[in-house]
């Protein structure tokens, strides 16, 4: 089993492809939010936001959320030459 998936000190842990994968309260925290609105939203498929699920734990690459801040930004462009 992989060294990482076994230290209790840290609820992040590394995915097979290296990629990190964070708890349902970590990820709600990267994003600023609270992790009962990542699970309305999973619930509800209100976002294309993906996670792993393995048995009742809920788990989100960190490189998905990164994707899901960038799909979500909104870019304001200057319009009729106001700055």
């Amino acid at each position: 089993m992989d060294e990482t998936i076994k230290n209790k000190k840290s609820s992040a842990v590394e995915s097979q492809q290296g990629k990190k994968l964070l708890t349902r309260d970590e990820a709600a925290n990267y994003l600023g939010i609270k992790a009962q609105t990542l699970a309305v939203w999973a619930s509800a498929k209100r976002y294309s936001l993906n996670y792993v699920k393995i048995g009742r734990r809920v788990l989100y690459r960190q490189t998905d959320l990164d994707a899901f801040i960038a799909a979500n930004t909104v870019t304001i462009e200057n319009v009729g030459g106001v700055k």
